[in-house]
């Protein structure tokens, strides 16, 4: 193995010991502890950003390579790596444990080089896009304990279940399988159990006969490891199909795993890369299964959420290319077995963190609860979305002037309009598309609609102000809010990915000064929109960028674009079912047929006798919308009075609050000298509110029913 950097690295050994939850039985003995050593990589100049982290967790009665002077002998193997750039391949061989640690510390820190030392293989997993199936495991302990664990599992969704066998009496097991198999026969759970080597060879086929009354799906090393002939035998004669464990143990040599393959002829392999080779030793364990028609899935050997991690992103990816690259072709090629052993995370305490592994029904997840709710939410809309029997589907309004209302979206004038957006913004077929946006609302829906019809692929990331935080590489296209777009700005790594992201659509609200001059020197294409619910999103765009940005919105083909007696601007646009659509934006007309939104009538203020628009004002004051937004409260005096809100204080305005307390009083002040300085006297909000933040909607605009009770409400209670 050789280390895969042009600069030279540094490699520390770090030993950590986890508690189990609770003991951990097997037919071997009782884990209390787990003692893991983790490989750190660094580079030798210092560089930022730049880690790996790898573990090594070899089982001290059972792995190949334990040996009393483990940390010694994995110390000298890193300090091999660092003065020489590489290992001996045959070495690591012998040294599963070690193998893996080296193999996914290497990854991680490649990794980091992306973005992330925790994300190394990119996948639909690695993204949170989707979870690995996983067996609930269920412990050795007394048949009322073993009896408890499985309604445990059961109750949390586990649709296949794992029992450790052979610690206790046989007839126990036997009549606790019994209860199962009568509740929940084979279509509703999935039983396999493992023997750990537990039998003796002379009693091993009739207790497997007796265990073909449970219907199981297989029982893992019924006999202990060495005895191929024996196990060749009961192969060949038990009813119930047989994986092999323990007994790739220590087989390192491809010969010698060919041949054990070919006496035994296994059903199956249960694979662990701690165990059985790293990384690249299991893969050689896949490729020789595969030829000979023997399917497998991979399990952990109860590594920390480090080597989890490693390992489940590897297991998203591997097992079936390497299944769909060298299985037999034709009709009796076996299927790959859909559920792995990848839970065994939650059985310690205080396990690493810095990792998104969440188990969620009985799926292991590289993300959270919000994550996996969203995914699920996308799936359903899809499915929706392809049932032939449902024409329309359901969307709410955004809730931006008043409550959210109901409305329903005809499946036909949904595609007009995908297929309108991306014909304009010329995408490609099958690039990656962002679909990061609450899915109650038009413009995600939409989103998801453009991925179906076009097609495109879809990124599915649970709505966030820093939806490429998950991100290792950039989609092709995204729609995304302002509020989006500017906290995506802010961070880096994200801000980079957003450099490189070759079509931005962005929606919602309005784009700020601020805001389009960080917009200004992308180098790629950004498109602000003009629609609402009612339109199916936008119905024209802006080039925001660009040597020759848009100072206006043009229509798409196929939008007619008319004003009222209120200069608002009324919509047709037949072929996504709009027909006169009179609006409350008040608009610019253009000779060439674009427009600018001057303000709306419904966010007028009446003061004194005077009307203020407040989009035009909050204008001229460049107010970020995610932090100050203009309202109005009743006044006696004037009917309303203007109002601003500030959840955050502009430079700008610090710099006029000259003294030294900086108490709200003199922040006010500031607030008044800045507003004066722009605006007329009649203009000048009467109000100055500090709040912790502003209220938005789900799509992430300012919602202004909600700004304008809590300004009413704050200064109620200020007068009382």
């Amino acid at each position: 193995m050789q280390q895969p950097f042009p600069f030279p690295l540094r490699l520390q050994v770090v030993e950590r010991r986890f508690p189990f939850r609770r003991p951990a039985t097997t037919s071997r003995g009782v884990y209390h502890e787990r003692r893991v050593w983790y490989i750190v990589v660094m580079a030798r100049d210092g560089r930022p950003g730049f880690v790996g982290i790898g573990e090594c967790a070899p089982l001290y009665d059972l792995s190949a390579d334990y040996t009393p002077d483990y940390p010694e002998r994995l110390s000298d193997i890193c300090r091999t790596m660092e003065t020489t750039g590489q290992v001996d391949d045959d070495v690591l061989r012998r040294l599963p444990s070690m193998r893996f640690g080296l193999e996914t510390a290497l990854l991680s820190a490649e990794a980091s080089l992306r973005g992330h030392h925790t994300r190394l293989i990119d996948s639909a997993f690695a993204r949170g896009e989707e979870g690995i199936a996983i067996n609930g495991l269920v412990w050795m302990g007394s048949r009322e304990e073993m009896a408890q664990r499985m309604e445990e599992k059961l109750a949390a969704g586990y649709r296949c279940v794992k029992l450790k066998i052979g610690g206790i009496a046989f007839d126990d097991e036997v009549a606790l399988l019994d209860s199962l198999r009568r509740r929940f026969p084979r279509r509703q759970v999935e039983l396999r159990v493992d023997a750990n080597g537990a039998f003796a060879p002379d009693e091993a086929l009739e207790r497997l006969r007796t265990l073909a009354r449970f219907d199981l799906h297989s029982i893992e090393q019924p006999i202990r490891a060495g005895q191929w002939e024996e196990m060749a035998r009961l192969c060949r004669e038990s009813p119930v199909p047989i994986a092999l464990d323990e007994e790739l143990i220590g087989v390192n040599a491809t010969t010698e795993k060919a041949a054990l393959l070919d006496t035994i002829r296994p059903a199956y392999l249960v694979l662990k890369p701690s165990l059985h080779g790293g990384l690249a030793g299991t893969a050689e364990w896949m490729r020789l299964a595969a030829v000979r028609d023997i399917p497998y899935w991979v399990t952990s050997a109860l590594e920390t959420n480090v080597g989890l991690n490693a390992l489940a992103q590897w297991t998203a990816v591997v097992p079936q290319r390497i299944w769909q690259e060298n299985a037999p072709q034709g009709g009796h090629r076996r299927a790959l077995p859909e559920v792995h052993g990848l839970g065994t995370g939650q059985l310690l305490v205080d396990n690493f963190r810095d990792t998104r592994l969440h188990i969620h029904g009985d799926r292991l997840w590289n993300a959270d609860d919000s994550q996996c709710r969203f995914v699920a939410q996308y799936a359903d809309f899809c499915h929706l979305w392809h049932d032939t029997a449902v024409t329309a589907f359901t969307v709410k309004t955004s809730g931006s002037t008043g409550e959210p209302k109901v409305m329903q979206v005809e499946k036909r004038y949904a595609e007009a309009s995908a297929r309108a957006t991306c014909a304009f913004l010329n995408l490609p077929r099958g690039a990656e598309a962002l679909v990061a946006m609450p899915l109650e609302h038009i413009a995600a829906q939409m989103q998801v609609v453009r991925t179906q019809v076009w097609p495109l692929k879809a990124v599915v990331v649970a709505p966030t102000a820093h939806p490429y935080a998950r991100l290792d590489h950039a989609p092709y296209f995204a729609a995304l809010t302002p509020h989006q777009v500017w906290a995506t700005l802010q961070v880096p790594h994200e801000a980079r990915l957003l450099a490189r992201t070759a079509c931005l659509l962005i929606g919602g609200g309005s784009i700020s000064d601020a805001l389009a001059e960080r917009l200004s020197s992308l180098p790629v294409q950004v498109w602000s929109s003009y629609g609402m619910t009612e339109t199916l999103s936008h119905i024209a765009l802006r080039r925001v960028n660009g040597p020759q940005p848009d100072a206006a919105y043009r229509p798409l083909p196929g939008v007619r674009l008319t004003t009222d007696s209120r200069g608002c601007l009324v919509i047709d646009v037949p072929h996504i079912g709009v027909s006169a659509l009179h609006t409350h934006d008040v608009v610019t007309m253009n000779a060439d047929g674009s427009f600018t939104v001057v303000g709306r009538t419904d966010n007028v203020v009446c003061s004194g006798g005077l009307k203020f628009a407040i989009e035009p004002l909050e204008q001229r004051l460049q107010l970020d919308a995610a932090t100050c937004v203009l309202t109005a409260v009743p006044d006696t005096q004037y009917g309303q009075a203007l109002t601003l809100l500030y959840a955050a204080v502009p430079p700008a305005v610090r710099a006029l609050d000259t003294s030294s307390s900086h108490t709200p009083a003199d922040t006010a002040r500031a607030w008044r000298a800045y507003c004066a300085a722009r605006l007329s006297r009649y203009e000048v909000p009467k109000h100055f509110i500090a709040v912790t933040s502003i209220p938005g909607t789900p799509t992430g605009k300012p919602s202004r029913a909600a700004i304008a009770r809590l300004a009413a409400a704050r200064l109620e209670n200020d007068d009382n």
